[in-house]
């Protein structure tokens, strides 16, 4: 059989190397818009901030690597522009020499990502004005970062917002985090996005809230940030005020797409056209405590979802079983992790919840160095199933929002968490784990 697949990052190239490693005679063609395979995007702050010390440590596997290695025709500077399913071919241009190119196929894969929401505000194009998605966005800003820039401002307070207000801070900048929002981060509750402002000013972070952008002016760079309610001078801006999924490319087809734009597909990746799937960011995720569809754009949906197309495109049955919304934030001191739906989704969803929210602390509260952490979870007001967590503190927070997503994937009640057998020993725990002792005020 001939596969064709349109991206060459997390799930084209998952779906790409389980084709090779489960079957054997087929051609596998891979489409890369860039020049950059397979690489973790999520480590792109940690370049900037000098924490990784170059992006090639990004990078899982190198074109060459699929090529040489592993069979694979793997293309770069190769842009699919349209997709015909009633001939079953794809067609776009190779920018490394203008020309243009046909491709048919006998299943195809979509794994285009997402690009970054950049609005049509006047000054958007100035020098000095940046978003953050590939390994050339950073070097980009990293070569901007050598002039005299003593002040950042970030336009939203989401995943790249926050991490990336950190690296500009550890780069002693002035930052400046700009958010239409009443709050940072509006995955997480009012309350617990509290402890996140508070961290934020403990680091100079100026806030501003309730607050629009218009336009951004300058001469020949950017030099200031104008919005509904005032203008704030500054040397660089990035915008993260969210993602699009890349499906232009379908505009001539019947491909049915969902929520924000993204592709539709069932549990076999399958999309609703025979022989297309989709995977990754590009494509829905079915949320588990939602019972819907929703689009939740993370590297490890990406990898799952490319898995399991890739398997399914030869004939091995295998179903994506679906997210619960788990997610963890590294900002400064704080981690910050949630899982499940918020106070703020439950009502959007008219689900009947309750919460608790308690202070407790990492390890035993008589071991030495032990940290505050907060815990609130939501659970169903009749049933008494967990609908989520989150949890906002220094130390051991990634281990309890994993057992919590365990947790909501297996439907568990807030009495059935008390009859978990956690590990406990002073230096890691408390006898009641803080996930227990907020589930005890429930029960």
């Amino acid at each position: 059989m001939k596969f064709v697949i349109i991206g060459g990052d997390a799930a084209g190239m998952s779906a790409a190397m389980q084709i090779v490693r489960n079957s054997s005679g087929h051609e596998i063609t891979v489409f890369e818009k860039g020049g950059i395979y397979s690489y973790g995007q999520c480590g792109l702050p940690y370049v900037i901030s000098g924490k990784i010390e170059s992006a090639d440590k990004l990078v899982a596997r190198t074109q060459e690597t699929f090529r040489n290695k592993y069979g694979i025709d793997a293309r770069i500077f190769h842009e699919v522009v349209n997709v015909d399913p009633k001939n079953k071919q794809v067609s776009g241009t190779d920018h490394s020499n203008g020309k243009a190119f046909n491709m048919p196929y006998d299943r195809l894969l979509i794994a285009t990502g997402v690009s970054p929401v950049i609005p049509d505000w006047e000054g958007v194009n100035l020098p000095g004005i940046f978003t953050l998605k590939t390994i050339p966005d950073a070097k980009s800003m990293m070569a901007y970062l050598q002039k005299e820039i003593k002040h950042v401002t970030v336009i939203g307070g989401g995943y790249i917002g926050l991490e990336m207000a950190e690296s500009f801070v550890e780069l002693g900048k002035k930052v400046t985090i700009i958010e239409r929002n009443e709050q940072l981060a509006k995955i997480f509750d009012k309350e617990m996005a509290e402890l996140i402002h508070e961290e934020a000013k403990r680091k100079e972070i100026v806030l501003k809230f309730g607050e629009s952008v218009e336009a951004f002016k300058g001469q020949d760079h950017v030099e200031f940030v104008k919005t509904d309610k005032g203008e704030y001078k500054t040397d660089l801006v990035l915008l993260a005020i969210g993602v699009r999924p890349n499906t232009g490319i379908l505009k001539d087809t019947s491909i049915m797409t969902s929520v924000n734009g993204a592709i539709q597909v069932n549990a076999y990746m399958q999309t609703s056209i025979e022989d297309i799937y989709a995977a990754g960011d590009c494509a829905t995720q079915f949320h588990r405590i939602k019972e819907k569809d929703d689009h939740i754009p993370l590297g490890t949906h990406a990898n799952k979802q490319g898995q399991i197309a890739g398997l399914n495109m030869i004939n091995h049955h295998k179903t994506f079983k679906g997210v619960v919304g788990s997610s963890i934030i590294k900002f400064f001191d704080l981690t910050l992790g949630r899982t499940g739906i918020s106070e703020t989704e439950a009502k959007r969803l008219n689900i009947p919840s309750q919460s608790v929210t308690i202070q407790a602390t990492d390890i035993a509260g008589y071991y030495p160095d032990d940290q505050k952490m907060t815990v609130k979870l939501m659970y169903h007001e009749h049933s008494y199933k967990l609908l989520g967590g989150q949890i906002i503190g220094k130390n051991g927070v990634d281990k309890r929002i994993d057992v919590l997503a365990t947790a909501l994937f297996q439907s568990l009640t807030t009495d059935q968490l008390l009859d978990l057998d956690l590990a406990y020993a002073p230096p890691y725990n408390s006898v009641w784990d803080p996930i227990q002792q907020a589930a005890r005020r429930i029960n």
